[in-house]
């Protein structure tokens, strides 16, 4: 019964005409930046952060998950018609997206796509109002060191499934915990590492320091790889909806793909990407034919862009009932609540159940808005494919400068967004991954609190952490991961990065 009465309050808030509003400008601008390959949503919704600041924290945060869950379905347009992921968790989405295109079936891709996302968004949302509320009750119970073990654990899992190098991750996070420390002493007050400069007494802003490594690195390094402005060839879109018979071979991956990708959604950097790699791993090996797989099966689109969405549909659980993000996207997103005065966390649905709910039903009213922009809107999207990326870098650039002097009227923010924007470029050319750096900066200050607290707790022991079982527990994990890799070096394998699968 209270589902019920959960999910009458969730609606009753999300279908009041200011939050249809704002959903529907989040889902579509987060479409479109799926479509467009190079932005990326975590630079989009930071770039577009200040823009909220006139809206109440309940509106802001409905439009921010809006260009989130928006950006999921649209990253498959440009994966199914150029083959070049709008997003990287549509990555997997090319293998047989493309080839599909190519045959001239890019109408029923594009249309298995949306319907998979579509059901596993409200899949997402139904198990986002039952298990929420239970883990709520589960963190209320929780102390300072379960918190630290859990962000002890969360940035190991981020740091451990980043692509490439795990040395070049664990130096990221670092300097993310280092760039959290500047500023006032959480608990004397005292400054520390301002070198006398009165603008870093609040440390450096989360949001030009998220639009810089976003927004200006992706931008910079996107305008340096995409040397030609001529016009993309795009596959020819016939049929716009799948068969019966695409539909009979599809409902078996998108029911997988839903609870695949809802758990691994749960886990700190395990959704997204993560959730289609392992879809389209099990549709594989379940396959009557796997050696089709490749040439354009809906088998082997249905489930990973299934799975997809629901990760990022799971993604909200951790953070709206825990107050730990899952990925960098939910890190932007603890980012706004916090410039709201809003803390994620145990206390968040009876402090603000006016926000909790809202984003909650708003989520299911932007899914159904998406099922129903998106098929006509496609020829819309393969007009705006054709747009020179010449022309584009400019306009993202002055909403990045805008942006960032609206955030405190302050020429220093636009000097911070400007350094890291630098720095995200080297970082992207050189292949070190941002998501440790931002999640560490995210988390870094809950993390110290919480660790000071609990040695003043402890008078000044460490044991405290492994005398509670699920803090015991947490770090225990958390330091397997980190030692695993030597172990599997010894034996010759691979510790399961990101780049074993591009």
């Amino acid at each position: 019964m209270d589902i019920l009465n959960n999910a009458y309050f969730a609606f009753s808030i999300a279908l009041e005409p200011m939050s249809l509003f704002v959903c529907f400008i989040g889902v579509f601008i987060g479409t479109l930046v799926g479509v467009l390959p190079g932005l990326g949503t975590s630079g989009a919704m930071a770039i577009l952060l200040p823009t909220t600041f006139s809206l109440s924290p309940t509106h802001a945060i409905i439009m921010l998950a809006g260009i989130y869950y928006g950006a999921l379905y649209g990253g498959s347009t440009t994966s199914i018609l150029l083959n070049v992921p709008g997003e990287g968790t549509s990555m997997i989405t090319c293998l047989d997206g493309y080839p599909m295109g190519q045959k001239g079936r890019a109408g029923p891709a594009l249309g298995i796509s949306a319907i998979g996302s579509f059901i596993s968004g409200t899949f997402g949302v139904v198990m986002l109002m039952t298990l929420a509320p239970i883990l709520v009750r589960i963190a209320l119970k929780f102390g300072p060191p379960e918190y630290v073990a859990l962000t002890f654990l969360g940035l190991t899992l981020v740091t451990y499934l980043a692509r490439g190098s795990l040395v070049k991750a664990l130096m990221m996070a670092t300097f993310g915990l280092l760039l959290g420390c500047f500023g006032l002493d959480i608990i004397t007050g005292e400054p520390r590492f301002t070198l006398g400069i009165i603008h870093l007494r609040d440390g450096f802003g989360l949001i030009p320091v998220m639009v810089g490594l976003f927004g200006v690195g992706e931008v910079l390094i996107n305008f340096e790889r995409k040397t030609k402005d001529s016009v993309i060839p795009i596959s020819k879109i016939r049929e716009l909806f799948p068969s019966v018979q695409d539909l009979k071979k599809s409902r078996g991956p998108i029911i997988r793909g839903s609870i695949i990708g809802f758990i691994l959604g749960l886990i700190p950097g395990g959704g997204g990407l993560i959730s289609g790699l392992f879809s389209y791993a099990i549709e594989k090996k379940i396959s009557k034919h796997p050696e089709r797989f490749g040439t354009g099966v809906i088998e082997g689109v249905a489930g990973p862009e299934t799975a997809n969405n629901a990760g990022g549909q799971a993604s909200y659980i951790p953070l709206l009932s825990l107050g730990i993000p899952c990925n960098v996207v939910m890190a932007v997103l603890m980012g706004a609540l916090m410039l709201k005065g809003v803390q994620p966390g145990p206390l968040l649905m009876e402090e603000h159940p006016h926000l909790f709910w809202g984003v909650v039903g708003s989520m299911y009213i932007g899914n159904i808005m998406l099922l129903v922009l998106n098929l006509p809107l496609i020829p819309l999207w393969v007009q705006i494919l054709r747009i020179p990326y010449a022309f584009l870098f400019p306009i993202i650039l002055l909403l990045t400068l805008v942006g960032s002097y609206t955030l405190n009227n302050s020429i220093w923010d636009i000097g911070v967004m400007i350094i890291f924007g630098i720095f995200g470029y080297l970082m992207k050319k050189f292949d070190y991954e941002p998501a440790p750096l931002v999640m560490a900066l995210v988390l870094g200050p809950m993390f110290e609190n919480s660790f000071r607290q609990s040695l003043i707790i402890s008078n000044g022991s460490p044991m405290i952490f492994f005398l509670r079982p699920i803090s015991s527990i947490c770090i225990i994990a958390a330091i397997l991961l980190l030692v695993s890799p030597f172990f599997l070096n010894m034996i010759g394998k691979k510790r399961p990065g990101l780049s074993d699968y591009e």
